[in-house]
């Protein structure tokens, strides 16, 4: 079976893009998937992501496998990516759709100035929510110690559809990410993995943020983690409800707004090239 994609990236963070309106499932196993991820061997890139048709209110439904085949409930950089991915394969001039995802029904816009805007939705707070076995159930991880790698951390835990574990540091370039990313995805207090962000402070409206993502290892961005990271800074109180948040790729605009508790990302997609699999 030959199967058409073109692969997109958001700040350096990289997707192959699929349209799977025809079939309710991903036309790829995960086991395939690895493959075509992989940078030596395959097309290379940080995940596959599939449009798959309608559900419900929502124009598409969205699924994502990461590089190493577990499979995300969503993804900020991907869901700018699929905007694009959408205009192309779509033939309306319509800017604006409702995605479902693992995290709910999002919605996102493509902007006159070739950026994409995504609600993500609100944060969710509460140890179980994360989840994590990490203190208690019904109570907020905020600046809570935690050891790693014989090492003690403050941390506070964001759900942002995805599970996020951010530090904030003194100097993210100092941070040893290959061997300390692995350390905190796999701990044991986190049973479904975890996103870990080290965030250093520039001013009150910009951070600086390096990221291990579960399932992918270090990226160049991460958008839900832009995001996780924000609402931690506010709630710990290190920053501002507007952001612009460094990344290694590039920067995402970031607001947690104070009307309706809901985060927004700004931030590019750019397409890569097309292809064919077999």
């Amino acid at each position: 079976m030959r199967i058409s994609f073109t692969k997109y990236h958001g700040l350096g963070n990289d997707f192959i893009l699929i349209d799977n309106r025809y079939q309710l499932q991903p036309i790829l196993t995960p086991e395939e998937a690895i493959k075509l991820c992989d940078r030596n061997f395959g097309v290379g890139a940080d995940g596959v992501i599939f449009a798959l048709p309608r559900e419900g209110q929502a124009d598409y439904t969205m699924r994502i496998f990461n590089s190493d085949g577990s499979e995300s409930e969503m993804c900020g950089n991907g869901m700018r990516c699929l905007a694009k991915f959408i205009a192309e394969i779509d033939n309306n001039r319509q800017t604006k759709h409702k995605i479902y995802t693992g995290a709910g029904l999002l919605t996102i816009e493509l902007k006159d100035n070739s950026q994409v805007t995504v609600d993500m939705g609100q944060p969710r707070l509460l140890a179980s929510e994360i989840p994590t076995t990490f203190g208690n159930a019904d109570q907020k991880v905020m600046d809570q110690s935690l050891v790693v790698g014989g090492k003690s951390w403050s941390i506070t835990c964001v759900n942002m559809g995805n599970p996020h574990c951010i530090t904030f540091v003194e100097d993210v370039a100092a941070i040893d990410l290959e061997k300390l990313g692995p350390q905190f995805e796999n701990h044991s207090v986190f049973p479904e993995r975890t996103n870990t962000e080290f965030i250093q402070v520039i001013r009150p409206n910009s951070l600086k943020m390096r990221v291990w993502e579960r399932g992918a290892g270090a990226t160049l961005a991460c958008g839900t983690g832009a995001c996780a990271s924000v609402v931690a800074g506010v709630i710990t109180q290190r920053c501002d409800r507007q952001v612009t948040v460094e990344l290694p790729g590039g920067s995402l605009e970031i607001e947690w707004s104070t009307t309706n508790n809901t985060i927004y990302m700004t931030g590019p997609a750019e397409k890569v090239f097309t292809g064919v699999i077999n």
